[in-house]
């Protein structure tokens, strides 16, 4: 928590998005590798890091963007700085939602117009977003919370990160507020500590999330021929990462 909130971009990529946009997206790669914290997120990712890695090798022990959420908003340095904060929203719907469930659930009262909803980004490629970049210059907040999705978050924290001077903690976890507030389907702690949110996402939503998660079985063999190495990709060479 020490290490984000001075200023600094944080992530917490999906196995999905570390089986396919990483190798897909030049973009989607430079916004991991210019992050200053990178959460071990995949359960996927962790089990097979387990499983594969040699002596002398990092060891990786997970850390869900949910369970990093939920201790933040219980944060004593989080309440006292409220005021400097601003959120980035999916949609109103959620936006409301949140916001309503911030203040019942945790007493914190963030104003309306210290959150936005987020416009519709490309799925890959740069992201560009003055009408933001602009609004955040004006409020100046010291932490930005990006609850948009996995694959388009760490891009637009990314563009942020290169356009803010200082930077401001840019706090990228997607989904995990709407888990706990009831936007999406609630995960509760014991599910995300048996690294099992995936299934119980799968069974709410099996027409959007079982292609999604069925995708990312490609982080198998990816994991397996590169290990600690970074991927191929196009314009981009092979060294660690």
């Amino acid at each position: 928590m020490e290490q984000i909130l001075p200023g600094g971009l944080l992530v917490a990529p999906s196995g999905p998005g570390l089986a396919n946009d990483l190798v897909e997206d030049a973009c989607y790669f430079d916004a991991l590798r210019g992050a200053d914290l990178v959460l071990p997120d995949s359960g996927l990712m962790v089990l097979l890091w387990k499983l594969i890695r040699g002596r002398g090798s990092k060891k990786l022990k997970r850390v869900s963007g949910l369970e990093f959420m939920d201790l933040l908003l219980r944060h004593s340095n989080l309440r006292e700085r409220l005021d400097e904060t601003f959120w980035v929203m999916p949609s109103e719907k959620e936006k409301v939602g949140n916001l309503q469930w911030l203040l019942h659930e945790h007493q914190m009262r963030v104003s309306e117009d210290a959150a936005c909803v987020a416009p519709l980004y490309t799925t890959k490629g740069p992201v560009q977003d003055e009408a933001l970049l602009g609004v955040i210059r004006e409020r100046c907040p010291s932490i930005i919370f990006l609850n948009i999705g996995g694959g388009v978050q760490e891009r637009v924290g990314y563009y942020l990160k290169q356009n803010l001077d200082p930077c401001p903690a840019i706090i990228c976890c997607g989904a995990a507020i709407a888990f706990l507030a009831g936007g999406q389907v609630r995960i509760p702690q014991w599910a995300d500590r048996l690294k099992l949110g995936w299934l119980l996402r799968c069974l709410h939503n099996p027409r959007n999330f079982i292609p999604r998660y069925w995708r990312a079985k490609s982080l198998i063999p990816l994991l397996l021929r590169y290990r600690e190495k970074r991927p191929d990709l196009r314009q981009v060479s092979g060294d660690s990462f």
